[in-house]
């Protein structure tokens, strides 16, 4: 057989492993790629092989860097089947028509701006009709069910334990008489978060493929409900609004049940507003409420209890563009949780756009900020940004909540690979994860379990045969980072511009302040020189 890297290899996002038997071939996943700009536009790229080739897509969960493809996939010729969980085939029903209707506005914006231009217009990846026609391939399956594809492959859905219905895949595989058992963690999920079970435990694989995204770093312990509250009534009593970049599917429905918690203990103010401005989120919380089956045991609990779960009253959802719009013009402060959860897109941006200038407001992530994202960019402490075609000032106050993070931590993930004795995998495949957390990982599974690790690029393909494997390096290019520093170089040049002519106009109006202005940046080229030292610029 043949398993071919298509995504989410020496990055975090766009999830698709290709595999090839003599007889069929099959996907595990099929994302969107997020991020950088260099790496939103490999969504624009053909795909390497045939979709009408493909018998079928195994999906591992909802979100969009593992789902987000599917409609370009049908539309370009895929017939098959797409399996996946129950609460995962729900989740989609919003996800891909969310993901759609956004590629239609940017390409429709980007238009606006082209025709100006008199360039030549773009069409979307993919339209609301592609995300409809997907929605007719999804087939559900059960958890820990094993069933057939074809004669030689047999599959079976494990709780992963990162979002509803997320599923890590075992796959057995058999050929010449030789059965090969190959996992997928897909997201594999921090243990004992709310809502949700904890990740399945499996005993053994010929070959493990396994995220990475937190392999370098540990989940800090804590009280996060108190840190949460803190963060709520610093904002609330400086009088400002606190926004969160949410992912709609998993962290926005986290957020809700503590801050729940926090109200039903009387903790948490009654009189602040709590707003989900996403209907995205506020949709996907209602399949969650229809999924109970898959909750913990501590959250069937409290159904059980209450016979539903009781929406405290400051709670208030925006269904609609005009009520998003009245937020950032209505008096007072409320909590604002909004989608993207990397505030790459959504209506997050409009909230950022009226608040990132606002001393008084806190801007609070909660997850994961791939690199290149916007989300990223403040974390890392930038001073100003663009948003939606503005530039803004950064003063409102950064802040990152670390443990909420719906992925296992270095920790977690040595653990749950732990598991994997009998048989110990012939070599473990690291994926979904920057360099250095591919990296830190892999030395830590080399020294903690002995086992042969390799870090695949996109486009690289493994020859299984049993337990043997050969790898085939890939000759796609790595993507060209020359965009990416160009969109960069632009900004500190306007940066300098902008500096440049608030100078001018003081030594104008104040020419005294000419001596010392120029003090100052003598010093500040002379440091700007030591920094740029070690590249021989």
């Amino acid at each position: 057989m043949r398993l071919e890297f298509l995504g989410a290899a020496h990055t975090v996002t766009g999830s698709c492993y290709l595999l090839e038997t003599k007889e069929k071939h099959y996907l595990i996943d099929c994302g969107m790629f997020q991020g950088a700009r260099r790496v939103r536009d490999l969504n624009y790229e053909g795909f390497s092989f045939n979709p009408a080739d493909i018998e079928g897509v195994l999906l591992t969960h909802a979100h969009v860097d593992h789902c987000g493809l599917i409609p370009k996939l049908v539309r370009e010729g895929f017939q098959g089947s797409v399996y996946a969980t129950k609460a995962t085939c729900d989740l989609v029903q919003i996800m891909l028509p969310d993901s759609a209707h956004i590629q239609e506005a940017d390409a429709e914006m980007s238009n606006r701006k082209s025709r100006r231009r008199g360039e030549n217009p773009v069409q979307p990846i993919y339209t609301l009709k592609d995300a409809a026609a997907a929605l007719d391939h999804f087939v559900p399956v059960s958890y820990e069910q094993e069933f057939e594809l074809g004669d030689n492959i047999r599959v079976v859905f494990h709780d992963a334990g990162h979002i509803l219905g997320s599923a890590m895949i075992e796959l057995y595989v058999t050929e010449e008489n030789k059965t090969t058992k190959l996992v997928f963690s897909g997201d594999l999920g921090q243990p004992d978060q709310p809502i949700i079970r904890d990740p399945a435990i499996l005993h053994g694989a010929d070959f493990l493929v396994v995220e990475s995204t937190y392999g370098d770093r540990l989940h800090q312990i804590y009280d996060k409900e108190s840190a949460l509250l803190e963060i709520i009534n610093d904002t609330m009593d400086r009088g400002g609004n606190l926004i969160i970049p949410s992912f709609a599917v998993g962290r926005t429905q986290t957020l809700l049940y503590y801050l729940y918690k926090l109200w039903k203990a009387g903790r948490l103010d009654g009189d602040i507003p709590i707003i989900i401005d996403s209907p995205l989120a506020i949709n996907a919380t209602r399949v969650f409420l229809k999924n109970f089956q898959d909750f913990d045991d501590e959250t069937i609990n409290l159904f059980k209890e209450s016979g539903k779960i009781t929406r405290f009253p400051q709670l208030r959802v925006c269904e609609t563009a005009e009520e998003s719009r009245a937020l950032n013009s209505s008096e007072g402060s409320a909590i604002i949780m909004s989608a993207s959860g990397m505030a790459d897109a959504g209506r997050i941006l409009h909230h950022l756009k009226h608040n990132l200038w606002r001393p008084e407001s806190t801007v609070l992530f909660v997850g994961y900020q791939a690199e290149g994202s916007l989300g990223r960019r403040l974390v890392d402490g930038i001073k100003r940004v663009r948003v939606l075609g503005e530039e803004v000032a950064v003063k409102a106050k950064i802040q990152m909540l670390d443990g909420f993070s719906a992925h296992a931590d270095a920790n977690q993930l040595m653990e749950w690979i732990d598991h994997f004795q009998d048989p110990k995998p012939a070599k473990v495949f690291i994926v979904h994860g920057e360099g250095q957390s591919q990296e830190a990982l892999k030395s830590r599974i080399q020294k903690e379990c002995g086992e042969e690790v390799y870090i695949p690029f996109r486009g690289d393909v493994v020859k299984i045969d049993g337990r043997a494997s050969e790898v085939q390096p890939s000759n796609i290019p790595e993507v060209s980072v020359e965009m990416e520093m160009e969109e960069q170089l632009r900004f500190f040049d306007s940066e300098y511009r902008t500096l440049r002519r608030k100078a001018m106009q003081l030594v104008i109006r104040q020419p005294k302040a000419m001596e010392p202005l120029l003090k100052a940046i003598t010093k500040g080229f002379n440091y700007m020189k030591k920094l740029f030292a070690p590249f021989n610029l």
